[in-house]
């Protein structure tokens, strides 16, 4: 199969002479926190948390789960900076940091941050976001073909 369309993530990173994008997770927790948003999640993704949590899966959608326009959603609680953080953002298991409390279980959308298509559309709309997530732009390259890959996962 041939390349597909080069899109600018193709050019090559200025420091490896690679293509692709850098990312690495620095646990601010930017991602988790903010305004008023939602964390979409899935039956399958539900079923998955339920398990890890031990609770029923009736139980886990009265307690985690509110309905939106875009469809269910992980709930959110006031965070520190009076936003709003995901109810599963964890502020105190790890000394300064923002950690996931349900990592491995964590829905696509929380597993494919930020190579979302809203973030990818543009060069200016992933230095947009990267001024709000430190970890953009940093650490380890992904290349074009799994950021591909990334970006099919969700419609964000």
């Amino acid at each position: 199969m041939p390349d597909p369309t080069p899109e600018w993530f193709d050019r090559p990173d200025h420091d490896s002479g690679r293509p692709g994008l850098r990312f690495e997770c620095t646990m601010c927790g930017a991602c988790c926190s903010g305004p008023e948003g939602y964390v979409l999640i899935n039956g399958e993704e539900s079923r998955s948390l339920a398990a890890h949590l031990g609770v029923p899966l009736a139980e886990f959608h009265d307690r985690y789960i509110r309905d939106t326009e875009e469809g269910p959603s992980l709930v959110e609680r006031p965070g520190p900076d009076g936003g709003l953080d995901c109810v599963f953002l964890d502020r105190e298991s790890v000394p300064g940091k923002a950690v996931c409390g349900v990592y491995e279980h964590r829905p696509a959308q929380c597993r494919t941050w930020p190579f979302w298509r809203s973030n990818l559309a543009t060069p200016q709309a992933w230095r947009r976001a990267a001024k709000v997530c430190p970890g953009m732009n940093r650490g380890a390259l992904v290349a074009p073909e799994d950021i591909r890959i990334l970006r099919a996962k969700v419609e964000l």
